[in-house]
């Protein structure tokens, strides 16, 4: 038997649960300076219905980098603000939605 979506009640080979959801999305990218002088980038603005550990591990292995998930926010090892936005783009994000400061 094939699986259901818990969010829309469709099969899992024809749900758009994940398309809608991240079409909805305003993400927030942002950089911080930690101690010791490190660089961080934020993405905050994903919300609870996007797998967000996923976006995480794939953010990690594009960007060859470390990473972690605080209070639903991205925070990825390194200032990568030039490039963070067109791998965003890639996963299925809209443009027009991301923000990058």
């Amino acid at each position: 038997m094939s699986e259901i979506c818990k969010k829309c009640g469709l099969d899992k080979s024809i749900c758009v649960c994940d398309i809608v959801a991240k079409e909805e999305e305003k993400i927030r990218v942002s950089h911080d300076k930690k101690r010791y002088g490190k660089h961080i980038t934020l993405i905050s603005g994903i919300s609870k219905d996007i797998d967000i550990k996923d976006i995480l591990k794939q953010l990690k292995t594009k960007m060859a980098c470390g990473g972690t998930i605080k209070d639903n926010v991205i925070e990825l090892q390194g200032d990568h603000r030039r490039r963070i936005k067109e791998i965003l783009v890639r996963l299925g994000f809209p443009e027009e939605n991301i923000e990058v400061i």
